[in-house]
């Protein structure tokens, strides 16, 4: 492919425009469907299957406090609270995405244990300490900027033996070029971490790893079947997006699924508990 056919890269408000702005479209429902087999109302590679085993690994029940960042429409966060009885905040830096969550809060009948607010999760969040039994962050860690401010305020946030869990969906595994780089992190901010960064903060912010594991086969296989659900989809979908913006996703799509199948870039999930 010459310089001139190749998609251009996307921006931000593209890529969050299209999945947030158009979130409770039928289409985007069927994509859902047809990507993650369950429609939970995520907006990342989790599944309902590997959502049931995080759920687990929290501990939750009734009573509970649990804040997840970067909670994009809301949807794992009201499963959350659904199966566990537990009360649920979630932040999120997009408007659109916070008001289906409040919306869809309502309509489930569970607006009185969820609630979500535009809060830039990048910065100090507004709670005061020990406010959480539990923490999540579902494959967003890696957009923000300082990651040791933002464990260091998880941290801050948790009860003492309060349980962290989040994934990470871009540790450098293997050998990257510039343009795979480049469209890997096209939808906005990325940091890009070596093997044993995580753990290691973990450790240097009062946290006990208690779990930890290797999830790039999901994220392989879901980005490849979310761009295949689109591909299905494609008259729809460019009349909705746009021909550029439909193709800029593809194209993020298909990188994602390549990086991930062949082992270059990973995602792992880790549980740490508060120690103190």
């Amino acid at each position: 492919m010459d310089q001139a056919s190749k998609p251009a890269m996307p921006t931000k408000r593209s890529y969050y425009d299209a999945n947030y702005g158009n979130f409770q479209i039928e289409i985007y429902e069927q994509v859902r469907r047809d990507a993650f087999g369950e429609d939970i109302g995520q907006n990342s590679w989790l599944t309902a299957g590997e959502h049931d085993r995080f759920i687990e690994w929290l501990k939750l029940s009734t009573g509970n406090t649990v804040l997840d960042v970067a909670c994009g429409a809301g949807g794992p966060a009201l499963r959350t609270a659904k199966l566990t009885g537990c009360s649920i905040t979630g932040v999120d830096i997009h408007e659109d995405a916070i008001a289906t969550a409040n919306a869809l809060a309502a309509d489930r009948g569970l607006a009185h244990v969820a609630e979500f607010r535009v809060v830039d999760a990048a910065r100090p969040l507004p709670f005061p300490d020990g406010s959480f039994d539990a923490i999540t962050c579902i494959d967003a860690i890696n957009h923000f900027h300082d990651r040791r401010q933002v464990m260091a305020d998880w941290s801050r946030l948790l009860k003492s033996g309060g349980r962290l869990l989040f994934t990470d969906p871009i540790v450098v595994t293997g050998a990257l070029t510039n343009a795979e780089i480049v469209m890997r992190s096209s939808a906005g901010f990325y940091l890009f971490v070596p093997p044993g960064y995580d753990e290691t903060l973990l450790a240097q912010y009062g946290f006990k790893v208690s779990a930890s594991e290797n999830v790039t086969r999901n994220m392989a296989e879901i980005a490849g079947r979310r761009r295949a659900a689109r591909e299905k989809h494609r008259e729809v979908l460019r009349e909705i997006e746009g021909s550029q913006a439909y193709e800029q996703q593809q194209e993020f799509l298909r990188i994602s699924s390549l990086l991930a199948d062949e082992g270059r870039l990973s995602r792992f999930v880790f549980v740490g508990e508060k120690m103190g």
